[in-house]
């Protein structure tokens, strides 16, 4: 597999290996021993699907006291995915980086613990799978306005389907810390 680092500190791409022939294709999603080589060594505990349809925009999540590292994938279909780095003293704080990920290119994205994760659909409908290092706790959940002016995320659709609930989150200048992910690290 091929691992490229991004701008935001530890948020990897990975382009695992694909043996196709005349019958489809083979590869593997997950190796611990071969991810743990690459740097991603968090013990995963809860796998998640979603699907959604066109222009859906989900995010910006984040757990705040048991923060997720996620390892993340499109099964059918395309999304820009969009991580946030809002780890205090981080020197890329507030920004984000911005993949697009699709059953095309197999693509994978690596999110450590501590950053908000977000994605929109660009195909008609999309299969969305992930990893998370810790257990999901709705009552433990963060959010950032995905439409944050400061943090400028050039979003590739205009008019997205959001839940009540994402459309309330707040801008990141307006959380206060203590609602921000606990490092802890």
């Amino acid at each position: 597999m091929d691992v490229q680092t991004t701008e935001l500190d530890g948020v990897m791409i990975i382009k695992p290996d694909v043996f196709g022939d005349q019958r489809g294709f083979f590869m593997e999603t997950y190796q611990g021993e071969r991810y743990r080589h690459a740097g991603i060594s968090p013990p995963f505990v809860q796998d998640n699907l979603s699907f959604s349809v066109k222009n859906t925009l989900r995010g910006l999540h984040y757990q705040i006291s048991r923060p997720q590292a996620k390892l993340v994938q499109v099964i059918t279909g395309e999304i820009f995915d969009v991580v946030v780095d809002i780890r205090a003293g981080s020197s890329t704080f507030g920004r984000w980086i911005g993949v697009r990920l699709s059953e095309a290119n197999r693509h994978q994205l690596f999110i450590p613990a501590g950053l908000a994760h977000g994605f929109c659909v660009l195909s008609d409908t999309a299969h969305f799978m992930y990893k998370c290092s810790d257990y999901y706790n709705p009552h433990d959940e963060g959010g950032i306005l995905w439409s944050d002016p400061t943090i400028g995320i050039d979003w590739p659709v205009s008019a997205p389907i959001i839940s009540d609930k994402d459309a309330r989150f707040f801008p990141l200048a307006d959380i206060p810390p203590e609602r921000l992910p606990d490092r802890g690290l």
